[in-house]
Order: structure tokens, then C-alpha cells, then sequence
């Protein structure tokens, strides 16, 4: 499988990703949020949790699962080398955060429903979130969400960042962000098929009856799917689904629709060019691209807000 030494996350990351990305960051006072008040508030926690109550993965536990890991490591020129952990969990789900100390966690629904190149698959699509530095954001859009539920109509000041329109925001990103994470898993996999055999499995799969799906009647439902803009009024209830006015904002694409675009992008001359080696580098061999370093007057006035903040959702709970 090729190896992209000195890749930047730029060679790969998908125009969509980018756009809503900036979309976000423009916001007034966002990105020292963003890059800030989760590292103070949400990650070290989640380490805790995860040192507590997962399986720390190594060269002893799930070792066949660690030498890929290390494989996509290298192949994506990640450094330094994230933590995995394998949580008990049936769903099939994975997901990657931190900054400071980034993780992937993966559970064991995924080991069980998909083969090792799958697998393979999984790994680089957490990693590809790492190399372009999507963490932050995902974590932010975590506690976003979680603020809002817990405030309600609460201000304490931040009330412009928890707005609908931010939230939807927050959606609409991480949607446009797999679509690059897919791009980071055809790179290290080389090979389509696998990529989207484990859209379809992680999409509906079954262990027992996987023999009886088919990877192309897959394709043609996404074909299908995409044939159904024709008709705009589909192509508003595909909006209303997505935005949450029928249910819960969806967080991914539906996996027919990254099966469509990861499709486009494996025929063409961009995908091409990378993998005959002309391909965008980073500035440092083996950087994860993340946000830049707040400096420190920014940080302790960011400290003196969470402070403000807790106190004063303190001072409310004893007041009811």
C-alpha cells in the first residue's frame, strides 16, 4: 500500500469541507473558542473516561489491530502517532477527538461486522479526521449541542455562539468533513471496493447474512439515490432530513451519497496526482495540521470565561 510522506491534509481535503469550515471560523470570537474551551473542558475528562473503561490498543491488546494502525500511521504521515482504544459497544460506530493528545476510539460492533481490510478502512477514514485537524471542530460541535440541551434559554454571555443557525452550522460541517476522511481512506486503501464495502456493512450489514449483499446492487442504489434530485421536491425532503426539521440533524452523509462522491474523486486527475507522488506537502514532515496556539493572554481570559460560566450556572442550581 502507498505511503504519502509529507502529505498535507490540503492534497486531499475535499472543497465542500473547506467551504463549510470557513463558514464557521468567520464567526465573530469562534475560533478561540473552538480551539480553546474544548481543551479545557471536555478532553482530559474524556481521556480519563476512556483509560478507565476501554481497551488501550498496543503491540499486546488487539495487536493485529495495531500494526494496521501503525500502517495507516505511516501511510498518512501522522505524527505523533494518536492513541487507540476499543470500546464495548455493539454499534457499529468509531469516532476521533482531542488536540493536545488526539485519540481514535472503535468499537467493537465495527470488529465484528467488517473483515480486516475494512477495518483497514475505518482506521484511516478516524485518522484522515486527525491529519486535517477536524478534531477541534468535532468537539466544539459536541459541546455546542450538550450546552444547549443543558442551558435552554440561557445566555452567561454566549448566547450568540449557541444559536440555531450555529448548530446547523456545526451540522453542516462535519457532514462536508467525512467527505474528506473518505479521500484519506482511498488513499492509504489504494482500492475502492473496500471503502465502500464498509459503507454498505456499517450501513445495514449483517455478520450473518453478509453473503447475501451485494457490493454492486450497493452502487446502484446510490446511483438511484443521486437520480432522485430530478424530482425537487426530493431534493427538499433530502434538506429537511439532513437539517433536522424531520428528526435529529444527521451528523454524516448518508453513506450512498459519500459512496457517489468518493466515486467521482477515484477517477479523478487530482486522485491521480497523488498517488504518482505530486501532491501538496506539509510544512513539517509527519504534522498533524491543527489550529495554531492561542497565545497566553487569550487563554487565561478564555479560563476567567469557563470560571464565570461555572459559577454562575452554580449560583442558579442553588437558587432553584
Amino acid at each position: 500500500m502507498p505511503t504519502y510522506t509529507g502529505i498535507s491534509s490540503e492534497a486531499f481535503r475535499h472543497p465542500l469541507d473547506r467551504q463549510a469550515e470557513q463558514a464557521l471560523r468567520n464567526l465573530p470570537g469562534f475560533d478561540l473558542i473552538a480551539r480553546k474551551f474544548v481543551e479545557f473542558v471536555y478532553e482530559r475528562p474524556q481521556l480519563v473516561y476512556l483509560m478507565g473503561n476501554t481497551i488501550q490498543v498496543g503491540p499486546r491488546q488487539y495487536s493485529t489491530i495495531y500494526q494496521m494502525f501503525r500502517e495507516c500511521v505511516r501511510d498518512l504521515d501522522i505524527y505523533p502517532e494518536p492513541t487507540l482504544f476499543v470500546s464495548q459497544d455493539p454499534q457499529a460506530n468509531s469516532y476521533a477527538l482531542g488536540q493536545e493528545n488526539p485519540y481514535i476510539v472503535i468499537n467493537t460492533g465495527i470488529l465484528d461486522l467488517l473483515d480486516e481490510a475494512e477495518i483497514r478502512v475505518v482506521l484511516a477514514h478516524e485518522l484522515g479526521h486527525i491529519k486535517c485537524g477536524h478534531t477541534i471542530l468535532i468537539q466544539m460541535a459536541m459541546w455546542a449541542m450538550s450546552a444547549a440541551s443543558a442551558l435552554g434559554e440561557l445566555t452567561f454571555g454566549i448566547g450568540n455562539f449557541l444559536s440555531q443557525g450555529l448548530i446547523y452550522a456545526f451540522f453542516e460541517w462535519r457532514r462536508k468533513a467525512e467527505l474528506s476522511s473518505d479521500r484519506a481512506a482511498l488513499l492509504v486503501m489504494d482500492d475502492l471496493n473496500p471503502v465502500m464495502s464498509s459503507m454498505m456493512k456499517i450501513s445495514g450489514g449483517s455478520i450473518k447474512y453478509s453473503h447475501e449483499c451485494s457490493l454492486q446492487e450497493f452502487i446502484r442504489q446510490s446511483e438511484s439515490y443521486q437520480a432522485l434530485d430530478e424530482d425537487g421536491l426530493n431534493q427538499v425532503y433530502k434538506f429537511l432530513m439532513y437539517s433536522g426539521v424531520q428528526g435529529t440533524m444527521l451528523s454524516h452523509p448518508f453513506a450512498v451519497e459519500r459512496l457517489h462522491y468518493l466515486r467521482q474523486w477515484a477517477v479523478s486527475e487530482e486522485y491521480q496526482q497523488i498517488r504518482r507522488g505530486n501532491y501538496q506537502r506539509s510544512p513539517a514532515s509527519g504534522s498533524v495540521n491543527v489550529a495554531a496556539k492561542t497565545n497566553e493572554n487569550e487563554a487565561e481570559a478564555l479560563r476567567r470565561q469557563i470560571e464565570e460560566l461555572q459559577q454562575e450556572i452554580e449560583r442558579m442550581k442553588r437558587s432553584q
